[in-house]
């Protein structure tokens, strides 16, 4: 699926229309109809903007919906592993939500170069 289609379906989402999406990221409707409809490319700035205005990663709208093939259980049995988590479970509040902000930022990071990577080749 395109970004464009993944931003129509966060913007349906929030119950918004096409010209209240334009207004919040600073663009004419016209503009905004022809990023959302995969005729033009998202600035990324403008990418960045939605994301931080709606509380949610870049890789949250690239990815919108899809399961990213993460399986729904997950089984340690590498015993390391499992120390470690056990480990991080006991950190405390703070230093949990920075560990898992960098988990984050990496992840993020690898998606959207995984999906330039994939995309640069139909540019």
């Amino acid at each position: 699926m395109k970004i464009g289609d993944n931003l129509k379906k966060l913007r349906e989402s929030k119950g918004l229309t096409q010209q209240e999406m334009a207004d919040l990221m600073h663009t004419h409707r016209t503009g905004y109809s022809k990023m959302e409809n995969n005729q033009q490319d998202i600035p990324v700035d403008k990418l960045v903007f939605v994301a931080k205005h709606f509380g949610i990663a870049v890789d949250d709208i690239i990815f919108f919906n899809e399961k990213n093939n993460v399986p729904n259980e997950v089984s340690m049995e590498d015993t390391a592993v499992l120390e470690q988590l056990k480990l991080i479970n006991e950190l405390d509040a703070e230093e949990k939500n920075i560990l898992l902000k960098l988990i984050e930022t990496f992840v993020s990071k690898k998606r959207f170069k995984d999906y330039l990577q994939k995309n640069i080749a139909t540019l």
